[in-house]
C-alpha cells in the first residue's frame, strides 16, 4: 500500500476540531505515521486520514460552528441573536 506522504514530508493535522499544527513524517508502517511536532518537542501516530497536505484542506476539514441556543423566558433564542450579531 502506497502512503501518501513519505518520511521527511511536512503535513498538517487538526487538533480538538479547532487547532491545525504542522508536523513532519518520521515513519509510517501499517497505515499508520509517526509524526513529529515542528512548534514544540514531542509526536504522535496517526492514521494517513488524520495528516492533510497543505493547511487549506486541513481547514477545509473542521466543522463549522455550532450555535448554542438558551431559553430565556418562554422564547428560545440563540447566541448571535442575544449578542445582537449575525454569524
Amino acid at each position: 500500500m502506497a502512503g501518501k506522504f513519505k518520511v521527511g514530508d511536512r503535513a498538517f493535522i487538526v487538533e480538538s476540531n479547532r487547532f491545525i499544527r504542522e508536523v513532519e513524517v518520521r515513519s509510517c508502517a501499517g497505515g499508520m505515521y509517526l509524526v513529529r511536532f515542528l512548534d514544540s518537542v514531542g509526536g504522535i501516530k496517526l492514521r494517513e486520514n488524520r495528516l492533510f497536505a497543505s493547511r487549506e484542506e486541513a481547514e477545509g476539514s473542521i466543522k463549522g460552528k455550532k450555535t448554542m441556543q438558551r431559553r430565556i423566558g418562554r422564547r428560545m433564542i440563540s447566541d448571535t441573536e442575544q449578542n445582537g450579531r449575525a454569524v
